[in-house]
């Protein structure tokens, strides 16, 4: 089969097709022949080399999510078949022609959703899902500031806080706004141009918001913090800043007792990723086949462009999620 690997650390065109023997099926996999993979910012971190040998999976090759077609079911495998469509979570190895699948981190692709819009579903909706429900408990009614809207994970947390009956507050980029309010943002907040802290006041009229979603760590750590409403919920799903090394306004966590939550897909074991899969399937999965929520794809780029892709992803800019199709059409 052919995807996509590097023998060094190192930029995008470190990044090459070439030809590699295919995964054999386990007692409780699925081999997938995969349509198309979703590009995250965690390929990008492994490529150049962040997690050193780390692979937080059973393959060395990119990829966390994919959707395609089941053509081998492993014997303890009883509820799927040879020909089902299907997204799922893999510890790496979707940036191929085939891919092997835990089939507890699978579900069915809904009937009339295209499976290169479903390669955009499982990262994304997964995180979202566990952050913005699971972790962050919101509830109707309640207020919630999602930095980073216009990406794959901040677009769907909008979505999905939107779903659960929550006022939207979002940060984006000016020419962004639009479409984030199009997902159900109440109101965009350019990161560029304003204070979020100030504009969160503005808008809640000095109550702040009863959950923070937040990819950017770093000086945003304070200000989400002074944002929320006493008992408020801060999730940490990323440090886009790259500052990880923050001061924690201690006095204010303590006299307003709020809840700090740090959660990332990439190094939770098998069961936890499980888990998070059937929380998903349980509460998101539903939504997404009536149509109340939907992945946002920014560009679909083949395979044998990943270093396109991931280039496009550093550069920022985009809409949504990056997607490499692996078969033509």
């Amino acid at each position: 089969m052919k995807g996509i690997a590097y023998d060094r650390f190192g930029p995008p065109d470190v990044l090459q097709l070439v030809e590699m023997p295919a995964p054999q099926v386990r007692p409780h996999d699925l081999l997938v022949r995969v349509a198309a993979a979703g590009v995250n910012r965690a390929d990008l971190m492994q490529r150049a080399g962040f997690y050193g040998g780390q692979t937080f999976g059973d393959s060395p090759l990119l990829g966390l999510e994919l959707a395609g077609e089941v053509i081998e079911v492993g014997p303890g495998v009883t509820d799927m078949r040879v020909g089902d469509r299907v997204m799922a979570i893999v510890g790496g190895g979707a940036y191929a022609e085939v891919a092997r699948v835990d089939r507890g981190m699978a579900v069915r692709v809904p009937d009339g959703l295209p499976l290169r819009e479903a390669a955009g579903v499982m990262e994304a909706f997964v995180t979202a899902w566990e952050a913005v429900a699971h972790l962050a408990r919101v509830q109707p009614g309640q207020r919630v500031l999602i930095h980073a809207a216009a990406g794959g994970i901040g677009s769907a947390a909008v979505q999905v806080a939107r779903a659960l009956g929550a006022t939207v507050y979002a940060t984006a980029s000016a020419q962004r706004a639009a479409d984030v309010r199009g997902l159900g943002a109440a109101a965009v907040i350019d990161y560029r141009a304003t204070d979020f802290e100030t504009e969160v006041s503005r808008l809640t009229e000095a109550a702040g918001v009863h959950a923070v979603i937040d990819f950017i760590g770093g000086d945003y750590l304070a200000r989400n913090l002074r944002s929320l409403t006493p008992g408020g919920t801060l999730v940490q799903v990323g440090v886009l800043s790259g500052d990880a090394d923050t001061p924690i306004p201690l006095d204010l966590v303590l006299h307003h007792h709020l809840r700090l939550i740090g959660t990332v897909m990439k190094s939770r074991t098998p069961e936890e990723k499980r888990a998070m899969v059937a929380r998903f399937a349980a509460g998101a999965l539903p939504r997404l086949a009536s149509g109340e929520i939907h992945a946002v794809i920014d560009r679909v780029l083949p395979l044998e462009q990943a270093a396109e892709a991931h280039q496009r992803m550093e550069r920022g800019g985009g809409f949504g999620k990056i997607i490499l199709a692996v078969e033509k059409g």
